[in-house]
């Protein structure tokens, strides 16, 4: 019996001194987004796009390999290197230049001629590069959203 409360003990304490580290953090992946497409004179889309962190903790965020689809069309590539620290439940955005292809330009001048009444779906999927807060290495995690492209009203060839 004494020897049984001796291991007791033995396990009560090393369990409160796994409780006295510092809580983890929940991880959780980003969300992308475009906040604003613009088309430049010589055709090809300056976007602007909006990483959200949904963690419970800062994530360095590093990169982005990926693509946005407008419409059923075909997609084309994303990629950036960066460096943007994000505080938990915060967002910031990047700036990204790309050529669409002729069909998705198309696309987005069929929505731009019907005014405010017009919008566009798209999706933008792949993986972003980000170091957790309480991790030592930076780990790819995997982002998919569905949104709308509408025109600005006001201020043309500006979709958002």
């Amino acid at each position: 019996m004494h020897r049984l409360l001796r291991c007791l003990v033995l396990v009560a304490l090393a369990a409160g001194l796994a409780a006295c580290g510092p809580p983890r953090k929940s991880v959780f992946p980003p969300t992308l987004s475009v906040q604003q497409l613009e088309v430049r004179p010589n055709g090809t889309w300056h976007l602007t796009v909006r990483i959200q962190n949904n963690s419970y903790g800062e994530m360095d965020f590093k990169s982005l390999d990926g693509q946005l689809q407008v419409a059923e069309l075909v997609p084309v590539r994303l990629h950036a290197t960066f460096q943007r620290d994000i505080p938990a439940f915060a967002g910031d955005v990047l700036p990204l230049d790309l050529l669409p292809t002729p069909e998705m330009a198309k696309a987005l001048a069929a929505v731009a001629a019907k005014g405010s009444a017009g919008s566009l779906p798209y999706r933008i999927s792949g993986r972003a590069s980000a170091k957790p807060e309480q991790e030592k290495q930076a780990r790819d995690f995997e982002f998919n959203g569905n949104e709308w492209l509408s025109p600005v009203p006001g201020i043309p060839h500006t979709f958002r």
